[in-house]
């Protein structure tokens, strides 16, 4: 916990160096600004509101779960042509085709998912579970994101994910593809399933846990309060799950962003993402070295104002983060699980 060392991620196949005793220094570095805690339920100038309309001219149904439309400024679409052959082996070109969807999770603006319900978080799951099922039928991934907060790039304060479709496996997903592959072959089990077992059993980065679930500060994590949520079982896709599997998992992560909120007392930040087997042509392979897991990354380090940059070493050199994993989760396990905002009710 004093002294520097590197440790290494068998996911990625990569080291971050671990600093803690850099937490202690002073900062007179940037502050963020928390984020606004005035925003309204509804407003028509909203594209993501019910009955708002959009950039395309199209008006939102008065849903009142969720609610899955076509970006209107995809980054993916189906029907882009192909980029043309090469002249050089350095200038290399390949076709990206795909489908990119947004889902709004709640009508109410000013409502995150740790302020849900548990059926409204799970009306979330299922929502989740069957556009990758759908989207994954012809897709090699689907890639289901959340970006919370400005400071994490959202432009919209609205409950809301991404779900980007593509004909191509990115970048982290092959990665995460070869290393689990390998682990498996090496070692006759999933990476993340004995990874799971792991943890659970040595505790000291157990954030919180149920029958089906576990979320951890991964030995290897790179943000401050990055977690790794884990099913006990060998399940491969979110399609996968079971009906009682779905409904510990609405609890686990209601727990879990509870958690977050409270440490800083605001809507805490991050980007958080599933990543699973890949599906389309890989359904009729054998991907059991795939083990389903989210990835949640935060940048806040030692309050709602100061964040972490990865800038300098971390682009040119490796990963580097500021107090280990264990501090970073024995903070998140001895939060209360009832969000700050309901306390006094």
């Amino acid at each position: 916990a004093e002294h520097q060392h590197a440790r290494y991620n068998p996911l990625r196949d990569d080291w971050v160096l671990v600093s803690a005793h850099r937490v202690k220094r002073p900062w007179q570095g940037q502050l963020e600004k928390p984020p606004s805690e005035d925003v309204p339920r509804w407003d028509p100038s909203n594209p993501l509101c019910p009955g708002a309309t959009r950039a395309n001219g199209e008006v939102n149904p008065q849903y009142e779960g969720t609610f899955i439309f076509p970006n209107d400024f995809p980054a993916l679409q189906p029907d882009a042509p192909e980029p043309g052959d090469s002249d050089h082996p350095l200038f290399r070109a390949a076709a990206a085709r795909g489908v990119c969807k947004v889902m709004c999770f709640h009508p109410w603006s000013d409502l995150t998912l740790p302020l849900m319900s548990l059926a409204e978080i799970r009306a979330v799951i299922d929502a989740w579970a069957e556009l990758a099922a759908e989207l994954g039928a012809s897709y090699p991934w689907v890639q289901i994101f959340e970006n919370k907060g400005a400071m994490m790039g959202c432009s919209n304060p609205h409950p809301h994910c991404q779900v980007w479709a593509s004909s191509f496996l990115p970048n982290e997903a092959r990665l995460e593809d070869q290393t689990q592959r390998q682990h498996l072959s090496q070692r006759g089990v999933p990476m993340l399933l004995e990874y799971a077992e792991q943890e659970a059993h040595r505790k000291e980065r157990l954030v919180v846990e149920n029958v089906d679930w576990l979320v951890v500060v991964p030995y290897w994590a790179t943000w401050p309060y990055q977690t790794l949520l884990l099913p006990r079982r060998h399940i491969c896709r979110l399609q996968d799950l079971k009906e009682g599997e779905r409904d510990s998992l609405a609890s686990i992560m209601q727990r879990l962003l509870i958690k977050y909120d409270n440490l800083f007392e605001v809507s805490f930040p991050y980007s958080m993402g599933w990543h699973g087997a890949p599906t389309g042509p890989y359904l009729e392979e054998d991907c059991g070295h795939w083990q389903l897991h989210a990835h949640y990354y935060p940048p806040l380090l030692r309050s709602a104002t100061v964040r972490k940059f990865m800038v300098g070493y971390e682009m040119l050199a490796q990963a580097q983060r500021d107090l280990t994993p264990e501090q970073a989760a024995e903070r998140l396990r001895s939060l209360p699980e009832v969000h700050y905002k309901r306390r006094d009710k």
